[in-house]
């Protein structure tokens, strides 16, 4: 027997039994899980109602992720997966499903936030050792030092986040579906956002 998704087999509210006037159809037919994995590549294209594609992902390792307050998306590695709400199995197996917490490679944003204000990030000031010279500083038009001034003048990083790029990791929520487009694509969590999944990953770790 295949997988249904039908409700007629189901009881009703009150708890009577509805008549079964229809034997299954294939539209009320459902699959298998993708169950896709962090890994290289890998998908596959499933033939679906009305000659339709559906680009069933085996296994991801990157997808686009956006900064929504400096409206920045980047290409990115996916790390890990550290919750889920539905399900701490998916956690523990580190399935990528929409609406998963993922941890993400933070080299791209910070590389973009270091370039379009000119200030380093997350990253804590070494003393320099002596007879080490430090790298000479770009040159640069009065023009651009003008723009990236007036850049910094409004420039608001949050500290939550600011910590993470400390650690060279990124929390994300994807907000793509994984088993039906091929794609892990999301967004990087900040704001209120970001403090309540620090809370709830916090008490899952007592």
């Amino acid at each position: 027997m295949g997988i249904s998704r039908d409700s007629l087999h189901k009881r009703r509210l009150t708890g009577g039994k509805k008549p079964q006037y229809h034997k299954k159809r294939q539209y009320d037919m459902g699959r298998q899980m993708a169950m896709t994995k962090i890994g290289a590549k890998r998908t596959r294209e499933v033939r679906v109602r009305g000659g339709n594609k559906k680009f069933r992902a085996l296994r991801l390792d990157t997808g686009n992720f956006s900064w929504g307050s400096e409206v920045c998306t980047r290409k990115t590695r996916i790390l890990d997966v550290v919750y889920n709400a539905s399900n701490n199995e998916l956690v523990r197996t580190k399935t990528l499903v929409k609406n998963a917490i993922v941890q993400i490679d933070a080299t791209p944003f910070r590389q973009w936030y270091e370039a379009h204000y000119g200030t380093t990030v997350g990253k804590k000031v070494h003393k320099k050792k002596e007879g080490e010279e430090g790298k000479e500083p770009v040159k640069q038009s009065k023009s651009v030092l003008a723009k990236i001034a007036k850049r910094a003048d409004a420039r608001v990083l949050d500290p939550n986040l600011n910590s993470q790029f400390d650690t060279g990791r990124l929390l994300a929520c994807v907000s793509s579906r994984p088993g039906q487009c091929g794609r892990c694509d999301g967004f990087v969590l900040e704001g209120k956002e970001l403090e309540f999944y620090v809370k709830r990953m916090a008490r899952k770790k007592k």
